[in-house]
């Protein structure tokens, strides 16, 4: 396997790699992580089974794309694809560290150029992709209300039911949320997609985003995001708030649009989050 990856890290480098150290660190609830090195270059790789390589390559194409903006620091892909057993992704390996506040309000800063980095005139995305291991649909549409009814919410309540969980009527669910957003018009902003503490960290004082789950959507998808387990440090809302302020009434929208996280959390985790998820979903839909 190790030296399959190795020659596709030649091939799309352009320079010969050989693998002289390979380090395991702490990964994901999904994959594999590791730090190899020939001594002078170090990349960082994330294993999984080879039926998983379709999450992969949509994980590069949403770091590809983010990079492009050129206004996050965000790992930059190598090369992904499979050996007999496994399939793999690898990406640019950067050291972590510490951060203090103006790192924070710096990367607050970065993430509202980020959404401000596009004039998409439709919600979606080309390809379906994955939150986690689940499938997002991202068929275009022109109406937030309808993508985020539709292909967010209802399709995790889908996805629920197969498993034997159920929440409610899937359909009255869909429909009083089309109403909670009929009158809300956002930009489609190029997001994150999975903007939790876990998929950031800092090197050099710059903030570091990976593991994207991306689309065009609103941009307070993201932001809600934060606040789902705990708010990252108020600098990141300062710096945000100073290039690109909130619209009026986001803290309404806030828990509806982490209802789609919590019902992807159902999926992955099961009953540590069904309580949380009914209380959040009885308020979303009897406000």
């Amino acid at each position: 396997m190790w030296p399959v990856i190795a020659n596709q890290i030649s091939e799309a480098t352009g320079s010969d790699f050989t693998i002289l150290d390979k380090k395991p660190l702490s990964g994901g609830d999904i994959n594999q992580a590791f730090r190899i090195s020939d001594g002078h270059k170090s990349y960082f790789v994330k294993l999984s089974d080879r039926a998983r390589v379709d999450m992969f390559r949509c994980e590069w194409n949403s770091l590809d794309h983010l990079l492009r903006t050129q206004t996050l620091v965000i790992p930059k892909p190598i090369c992904c694809g499979t050996t007999v057993g496994s399939s793999f992704l690898v990406l640019e390996y950067l050291p972590f560290g510490e951060s203090d506040e103006q790192d924070w309000h710096m990367l607050g800063r970065q993430l509202a150029h980020l959404h401000r980095s596009h004039g998409q005139p439709m919600y979606g995305w080309d390809e379906d992709n994955f939150l986690g291991s689940s499938v997002q649909p991202n068929a275009w549409h022109k109406k937030w209300s309808t993508f985020f009814a539709e292909q967010r919410v209802g399709w995790q309540l889908k996805l629920l039911e197969e498993k034997g969980i159920r929440f409610g009527d899937i359909e009255e669910i869909v429909g009083a949320i089309k109403l909670r957003l009929a009158n809300h018009h956002p930009s489609a902003s190029l997001l994150h997609g999975d903007l939790w503490r876990g998929n950031l960290a800092f090197t050099e004082h710059m903030g570091v985003l990976f593991d994207p789950a991306s689309y065009f959507g609103d941009r307070e998808t993201d932001i809600a995001m934060t606040e789902l387990f705990g708010q990252f440090p108020l600098a990141f809302y300062q710096g945000y708030h100073a290039v690109w302020p909130l619209d009026e009434g986001y803290t309404e929208r806030r828990e509806l649009y982490n209802l789609y996280h919590l019902l992807n959390h159902v999926s992955h985790f099961g009953e540590p989050y069904i309580a949380q998820t009914k209380t959040s979903l009885y308020r979303v839909i009897a406000s």
